[in-house]
């Protein structure tokens, strides 16, 4: 028998040669998906742990929340219904230095009610659609974005792309 689940787990096809009993063992011990499944948290590094802090907390308004002392600098920020972002100072993985608001680009979404709310919120905070796209505060729009949720770009101090995906226009 022993032999007979190695040989399914490493090669589906030996599976046939084992006895039925054996086949439906294996196949009851399949790891399935888990029930809940959400995002946690994303991982955003950075050169500058402090001016992150004030863009992310005052900027975004995103609520800080304690963080384990861990042997790196960093801040945790909650947003939403429990999921957190992750500040870490790690200048050496930084990516996208000198890099443009591009929406094609890695990026991490934020979603949201309204898109004229949020647009006159960012404006708020010294947001500009009319800027070139390599300014830290330009915003690149998309209210008839092809995927049917209207998208506002931005970017953070280190230029990691932000995209608030919104439910509607109004």
């Amino acid at each position: 028998m022993l032999a007979c689940r190695r040989a399914s787990l490493y090669d589906p096809y030996a599976a046939r040669h084992c006895r039925r009993d054996h086949i439906r063992h294996e196949r009851s011990h399949i790891m399935t998906k888990p029930d809940q499944l959400y995002l946690h948290h994303i991982l955003v590094a950075v050169d500058d742990v402090e001016r992150s802090r004030r863009f992310y907390r005052d900027v975004l308004e995103f609520q800080e929340i304690a963080r384990p002392a861990f042997p790196f600098p960093g801040i945790w920020f909650q947003i939403g219904d429990g999921c957190h972002i992750h500040i870490v100072l790690r200048a050496e993985t930084m990516m996208r230095r000198n890099k443009p608001n591009d929406p094609w680009d890695v990026h991490f979404a934020l979603r949201v009610p309204s898109y004229e709310k949020t647009l006159a919120w960012l404006r708020s905070k010294g947001f500009r659609d009319d800027l070139p796209a390599d300014d830290l505060l330009s915003l690149q729009l998309r209210p008839d974005s092809i995927t049917g949720h209207p998208q506002i770009y931005v970017l953070d101090p280190d230029r990691n792309i932000i995209e608030f995906n919104c439910e509607s226009l109004a």
